[in-house]
């Protein structure tokens, strides 16, 4: 039997991403507001891209049905993730209902372990594991326990692969992961879950800068599919998560990697 249409819809939930305005950020709030969402995009710095996407997801509406804000906010600062679930709960009038985690960095110098600065390492732990334990935080004690409460953290399918030059950036994620799987325990009769979704290599900013076109095809020729993911492959996944229809898949690690990593 297919699965209802009405089990992905997600419609009037309030989701957050941060990290929105590009990359698999941008087609994950493109996917859940496609699904019915209203969306905070978060951004950290960029608001030209926030607000060209917040307009455009806002066009078919009037202004009194805002469907998208663009919010400003470093998720390493307690104070300004604070400041983000505020405004997104004001913007819609309602408790948020999910949190997609995307925002991240790394180090485009893919140092070995031997050569990572202390500055590279503490960056990329200020972001991608304090950040990730911050809106975790704030969305473990402020999200809806009415049903339809969804935490999904981005990680990588590179805690899996461990290739070298990605020390810092894989443990960072792998911290993720497990922080992740203890919080989906603890929310227990809150109905809220918790997941990670793990991509392999997607062709955004983030993957492409650093790298060699022999270094980037060598990506792509490493997946059984032939190709490198985009981030609606990502996206999709995203959005059956935050749905009725993924209520039953709980404090996992999903790689969505076309089999680069198995």
């Amino acid at each position: 039997m297919e699965e209802s249409s009405s089990s992905l819809s997600l419609k009037d939930r309030v989701a957050i991403v941060t990290g929105g305005s590009r990359g698999i950020g941008c087609a994950i709030a493109i996917h859940l507001h496609s699904l019915g969402a209203r969306v905070a995009l978060n951004y950290a710095s960029n608001s030209t891209q926030a607000d060209l996407l917040a307009s455009e997801l806002n066009a078919s509406y009037t202004p009194e049905h805002t469907r998208a804000v663009a919010i400003k906010a470093d998720v390493s600062d307690p104070k300004q993730v604070k400041l983000l679930f505020d405004r997104a709960e004001q913007e819609f009038g309602s408790k948020i209902h999910i949190l997609v985690n995307c925002a991240g960095v790394m180090d485009q110098k893919y140092p070995t372990l031997a050569n990572t600065t202390m500055e590279d390492w503490d960056s990329t732990f200020n972001i991608n594991t304090k950040g990730s334990f911050l809106c975790c935080r704030e969305a473990a004690n402020r999200m809806t326990r009415e049903g339809g409460g969804r935490i999904i953290m981005i990680s990588t399918s590179l805690v899996g692969s461990l290739l070298p030059g990605y020390a810092a950036y894989v443990a960072s994620k792998a911290a993720v992961e497990a922080m992740m799987k203890i919080l989906a325990k603890e929310l227990k009769g809150t109905r809220v879950t918790a997941n990670c979704v793990a991509p392999g290599p997607v062709a955004t900013e983030l993957f492409f800068a650093g790298k060699t076109d022999e270094t980037i095809k060598r990506f792509a020729d490493a997946c059984p599919l032939g190709r490198l993911g985009e981030p609606k492959d990502i996206a999709g996944i995203v959005g059956f998560l935050a749905s009725d229809a993924g209520e039953w898949i709980n404090g996992q690690v999903i790689r969505v990697n076309g089999g680069v990593v198995v």
